[in-house]
């Protein structure tokens, strides 16, 4: 709408020898940010409420408009929060910027991105301490061709859907209904969610899908975790059909944990088992220790110096405090005594250096330590170390973690039922390879067979593709958004094809 003002604006011949750079100025800039798909914006929203796409796209719009020329941009995904079809102005801005003389470095795992790339740079060949490695380099030909690349893999055979070889039926489900929506820009819409079913939110930036999943369903549902706690609605009239669920998470890419000490063995919840392990060895018998003696959070078996932490910060007067490891006990986090005691030859302190791979055959024999290793494996976390300090982790990693300890918890057991849960996830595979969105997409399929409702936000085809039934929200962003443009399964989207709906467009060309 500013755009358009200032395009349409008249001025005398006074007037514009006076405002004619000034306007040209503006124009132009405005017009930058609508090619980087920013048009929804306001122009006086606040900045601490914009995301990190959000604000690096500002930055882009920015240079845009220097015509600077010799200068190296480094951009790290800048697709995120872009739908399908924003994404494609993006490339068509950056490329502007490539045009102009200048170098373009970006980090990106969205394949329109790599397929429109001059040149491609592969790391790997896997994650962790399996990568490290330049395993391809190239065009994107010339990538195809390498047999060590799982992106080389990906991109010769894109992921089959469904995974699982057919879609759940939403039609014969009960519906989650969200009445009369009208927080920010939602138009008072009803939305049906199928329970125990995958349901994933689209639509351009700007189209109110975190409105409507994070601040009105989240939100409306989050009382129920209390105890004889309700709904209570929050930017709706009400929701209907949520007697079932008995629990509502949003699984976050926030980090896991708040100590130093907090790591993925505590965080998923095998740390104790395997505490007691070491407690029940002839030798821990011997001198009398319990599964407390190898805790890193109680005094007695941890390191007096570094208090279980494996490290020291020392603080300088002038300088940001150094994290370096604890001269005592060499980064270990126990004393001496307590590493005396060994299982199949390892201490407590080997067992957190062991990665998630190593410990699975180490474990083998005692399925409560075993089953959440293969699950962390399963989603492709083989490669981090069960002692690796929380804060180290991504977001994607984090979030994983999270998903892989309440698959964990959710496993059938003899007198044991899960209560049925509402899980909410803003766009999972932000920081995720190909080969990472397949093993996150297993895990989610695994929660919704255990009897559980997944509600994701996404744009994602793979995981768009995969959902069994689609909210696409549009038509544009802003106050051309906030409408239910389509709703069904995949197939139904692409078969009917609305033409407001810009995701079931590219549904009907990516499933033919």
């Amino acid at each position: 709408y500013a755009l358009a003002h200032f395009r349409k604006i008249k001025l005398t011949a006074r007037e514009r020898a006076i405002a004619s750079p000034i306007i040209e100025d503006i124009i132009s800039r405005l017009t930058f940010l609508e090619k980087v798909g920013l048009g929804y914006l306001t122009l006086d929203r606040a900045v601490p409420t914009l995301s990190g796409g959000e604000s690096q796209r500002i930055r882009l719009s920015s240079q845009l408009g220097s015509n600077l020329c010799g200068v190296c941009y480094i951009l790290d995904e800048p697709t995120i929060g872009l739908h399908h079809r924003d994404t494609q102005m993006l490339l068509d801005t950056i490329e502007g910027l490539r045009d102009k003389g200048n170098t373009v470095l970006v980090v990106e795992h969205d394949e329109m991105t790599m397929r429109r790339a001059d040149y491609i740079v592969d790391l790997g060949p896997g994650a962790g301490v399996e990568g490290g490695e330049v395993v391809a380099t190239g065009s994107i030909k010339q990538i195809l061709k390498s047999e060590r690349s799982k992106t080389s893999q990906f991109l010769k055979s894109p992921m089959k859907h469904p995974l699982n070889g057919s879609y759940r039926d939403s039609k014969n489900t009960a519906f989650l209904t969200v009445k009369d929506a009208r927080m920010h820009n939602l138009r008072g819409i009803d939305v049906e969610i199928p329970l125990e079913r995958l349901t994933v939110v689209t639509g351009v930036s700007g189209s109110g899908k975190s409105t409507l999943v994070r601040d009105v369903l989240h939100e409306s549902m989050r009382p129920i975790n209390k105890p004889r706690g309700k709904v209570q609605p929050v930017g709706c009239a009400g929701i209907d059909g949520a007697g079932s669920i008995k629990r509502v998470l949003e699984v976050d890419q926030t980090p896991i944990g708040r100590t130093p000490r907090s790591c993925p063995a505590t965080y998923v919840g095998f740390w104790t088992q395997i505490r007691q392990l070491f407690a029940s060895t002839p030798d821990a018998k011997l001198w009398g220790y319990n599964a407390s003696r190898f805790s890193f959070n109680i005094e007695g078996g941890r390191c007096h110096e570094c208090l279980g932490q494996g490290a020291v910060r020392i603080e300088m007067a002038f300088l940001p405090e150094v994290v370096t490891p604890c001269e005592t006990c060499g980064g270990a986090r126990f004393n001496p005594d307590t590493l005396y005691v060994k299982y199949n030859g390892k201490t407590i302190a080997d067992v957190l250096s062991m990665s998630v791979s190593e410990a699975l055959g180490f474990f083998e024999p005692f399925p409560s330590i075993h089953y959440p290793l293969q699950l962390l494996s399963d989603v492709g976390m083989g490669y981090i170390s069960l002692g690796q300090q929380s804060a180290t982790l991504s977001g994607g990693e984090a979030q994983r973690i999270k998903l892989v300890t309440e698959l964990a918890r959710c496993t059938p057991r003899p007198g044991f039922k899960a209560p049925a849960t509402l899980y909410v996830l803003d766009e999972p595979t932000v920081g995720l390879h190909m080969a990472d969105v397949a093993n996150l997409l297993k895990v989610v399929h695994r929660l919704v067979d255990g009897g559980h409702t997944v509600v994701m936000i996404e744009h994602n085809p793979d995981v768009i593709a995969e959902a069994d039934w689609i909210i696409d929200l549009g038509p544009e962003g802003g106050d051309g958004g906030g409408s239910v443009v389509a709703a069904g399964s995949p197939a139904d989207l692409a078969k009917k094809h609305s033409p407001k709906s810009h995701t079931a467009k590219f549904l009907a060309e990516m499933l033919g």
